[in-house]
């Protein structure tokens, strides 16, 4: 199954436009952002948990992180409220279940040689960083390799124009972000390709999810 596999190819999604479609694991459902391969695939994708429902122990052959959005996801290793971050290496196994729910955006068979160790962050507590404009915070999440980072825009908040080698992938987890290309209230997948340009800004405020450089 191929959904938006063309790297050099702009791609903007609301999830919340999108139907849930049923995985393997009783209980389990998804929104597919992107996907290339069968049900083992390289994929972004929001997926729920309905409450008691698990996974049986897998292995991530090539990583994985995860971004729980909403309730509570557990595995072996401790529970994860709203606001974790977890990057699981690849060859890394678990089997991870939600007693009470839970929704996550999820990022599936990307991580290469440079993640070694599983990394977990409650980002909630941790400490952001000023950003390279006034009204800009930061977190940086995955430490290893070419690593994710959230962004906290305050309100009126605007950046200058650039360039992204490499390419930039956005999923907005709460208020509008924007750019000279459109506006992208939470819940909003960008894809932009490598050397893409924009200038992005938020009137509103708003927190994004962002990784760069891995769609060469």
């Amino acid at each position: 199954m191929n959904i938006n596999e063309d790297y050099s190819k702009r791609v903007t999604i609301n999830h919340h436009d999108l139907p849930w479609v049923a995985s393997p694991e009783s209980g389990v459902q998804r929104r597919l952002l992107e996907r290339l391969g069968g049900e083992i695939a390289r994929a972004t994708s929001v997926v729920r948990y309905q409450a008691g429902a698990k996974f049986k122990i897998h292995t991530h052959e090539f990583g994985e992180e995860i971004l729980v959005l909403e309730g509570m996801l557990s595995d072996e290793n401790g529970d994860y409220p709203a606001g974790t971050y977890i990057m699981n290496p690849p060859g890394s196994v678990h089997a991870p279940f939600s007693e009470l729910g839970c929704t996550l955006f999820v990022k599936l068979r990307h991580l290469g040689v440079d993640q070694i160790h599983r990394e977990v962050i409650d980002t909630t507590t941790a400490s952001w960083y000023q950003g390279m404009v006034a009204g800009l915070t930061v977190l940086p999440l995955m430490q290893q390799g070419s690593g994710s980072t959230l962004v906290k825009w305050a309100p009126q908040t605007y950046f200058n124009p650039h360039r992204h080698y490499g390419g930039e992938e956005i999923f907005v987890t709460q208020g509008v972000f924007e750019d000279e290309h459109g506006r992208y209230p939470a819940g909003s997948w960008i894809r932009s390709p490598h050397m893409s340009m924009h200038q992005p800004f938020s009137k509103e405020g708003c927190t994004i999810f962002v990784k760069t450089g891995h769609l060469l």
